[in-house]
């Protein structure tokens, strides 16, 4: 969620001035962090978030090239659309392997929003989603946002019109209109997710279009409909949206008074402290009023696994009747990375749990 281009955040750190540190401060919270490789990781008191500190601008990442994904023996598509002036690239997974049911009635989609400082094909690489789809059938479509409309390649998830379904969100949603054209889709399996920014975008995009997308897939995610500005913006993932939380949920429902429900699978790590935890309970909130749920959730346990193969993990499972329609996973011991990812690229953590298999398998569950 970088703000600003690094040569103005280094002319901002130098001023000195207290406005500038808080700017700089902004970004460096929003902004997943990159770990250089050749220092372990060292434990270090947390800064207390009403007082974030001041830190450089991450270091430039070289985008992959469009082919540098995990093999995989599926086709893998480049393409873009081009609309109001702008235009946006986008790639698309077709796995090899067709289950039958897809045979029949096309396949299961998923849109995958990747987050700031990344490229859509190093979000498909890091995540490994590309491995998943073709085991479990699904193609995976993976818009990338323009440099021009944010040189980090930030989904604006803050801004208040892209809140009301303006913005990015009609590009992406021409674009899965455009896939649904061209290629035999089940258009009662379309799903949407995403890390960071992306998280943020997605569940923008999945309210405004609930009948499109039959569920929502958010990790590390800020809360819903708060912000409203850069600094607004920091103030959301370091403390949530306090009562404005609720308030933006049903909103949603006074909008869109015959709201189908949205059921979603909230991943978050405890020890993030770019979006903090604080923006999962109050997504998890905001999924209860929308989907209309009740009652105490189903937890179970998972302890760590043996020789850190994955990290222990606590689910909180809210179902109406048989049907799980909210998953909520809290991840010890996990930053700001997607769970069960490629370390080799930035914002992705070795140890599981799968957060890509998570989701696919939550997905399974779910049609519109």
């Amino acid at each position: 969620m970088k703000l600003k281009t690094a040569g103005l955040l280094r002319s901002l750190v130098r001023s000195g001035k207290r406005m500038t540190k808080l700017l700089v401060a902004a970004t460096a919270a929003a902004t997943p962090k990159t770990k250089p490789k050749s220092k372990p990781k060292s434990k270090r008191k947390r800064t207390p978030a009403a007082a974030p500190r001041v830190a450089a601008p991450a270091p430039r990442t070289k985008p992959p090239a469009a082919a540098h994904v995990p093999p995989s023996p599926g086709k893998w598509l480049a393409s873009h659309l081009t609309a109001s002036g702008h235009r946006m690239s986008y790639w698309l997974y077709l796995p090899n392997k067709i289950p039958d049911a897809a045979v029949r009635n096309g396949l299961p989609l998923l849109v995958m929003l990747h987050g700031c400082q990344q490229t859509a094909t190093q979000f498909a690489q890091g995540t490994r989603m590309n491995h998943w789809a073709e085991q479990m059938g699904y193609a995976v479509l993976y818009p990338q946002q323009l440099v021009s409309t944010h040189a980090q390649r930030c989904w604006k998830w803050y801004d208040r019109a892209t809140q009301e379904g303006g913005g990015d969100v009609p590009m992406i949603v021409g674009i899965v209109n455009k896939v649904l054209t061209e290629y035999a889709i089940d258009r009662s399996r379309i799903y949407i997710a995403g890390i960071s920014a992306g998280a943020g975008m997605a569940n923008i995009v999945a309210l405004n279009h609930p009948r499109l997308f039959a569920a929502v897939g958010l990790h590390s995610g800020p809360v819903f409909g708060a912000g409203h500005s850069t600094i607004g913006a920091l103030g959301v993932m370091q403390h949530g949206a306090g009562p404005r939380a609720e308030l933006a949920a049903r909103e949603v429902l006074i909008r869109q008074p015959q709201f189908p429900g949205m059921p979603a699978i909230l991943i978050q790590g405890e020890g993030d402290s770019v979006v903090r935890p604080v923006n999962q309970h109050q997504l998890a909130r905001q999924s209860l009023l929308l989907n209309r749920l009740g009652g105490a959730p189903k937890t179970t346990e998972r302890p760590q696994g043996r020789g850190g193969s994955h990290n222990a993990h606590r689910l909180h499972d809210f179902y109406e009747g048989r049907k799980l329609l909210l998953r909520v996973a809290q991840i010890a011991d996990l930053d700001h990375a997607w769970s069960g990812g490629d370390p080799a690229l930035a914002f992705n953590a070795k140890a599981g749990p799968d957060a890509s298999k998570m989701m696919l398998e939550f997905f399974s569950r779910h049609q519109r």
